[in-house]
């Protein structure tokens, strides 16, 4: 099991969701689980993955759920909040460098995209 931070619903229009950030060192006092953020659902916007993701790590993610596309513009779903695999790169490199100071390690080789629209899905 693991507990995931998508965003909460609001009435705010900058961003699909409210990424509440908050949560997770509030679950890590009263749970063992893993905690992801998924800051593509959380905000369904591609400019705004990145900076959230950074913000997810340095507030103690154990990991991020995060959309990469080669073409978001023709995706199946959800293109406006997948990265293109450039900007993947670019925020493992970026969350690679912060998680250290926050005290975490970064998992070598399980940083991969997953195509699902490869498959169909």
């Amino acid at each position: 099991m693991i507990l995931c931070e998508r965003g909460v619903r609001t009435f705010a229009d900058h961003a699909r969701n409210t990424l509440d950030l908050s949560i997770v060192p509030a679950l890590q006092h009263v749970s063992h689980l893993p905690i992801l953020v998924d800051p593509s659902h959380g905000t369904g916007r591609r400019d705004s993955v990145l900076p959230m993701a950074r913000a997810g790590i340095a507030a103690g993610a154990d990991g991020l759920i995060v959309e990469v596309h080669n073409h978001p513009e023709s995706a199946l779903s959800d293109g406006p909040q997948s990265l293109y695999p450039e900007q993947f790169a670019t925020m493992m490199n970026e969350i690679e460098q912060i998680a250290p100071i926050v005290g975490r390690t970064l998992a070598r080789g399980v940083a991969a995209p997953v195509a699902a629209e490869a498959s169909g899905k």
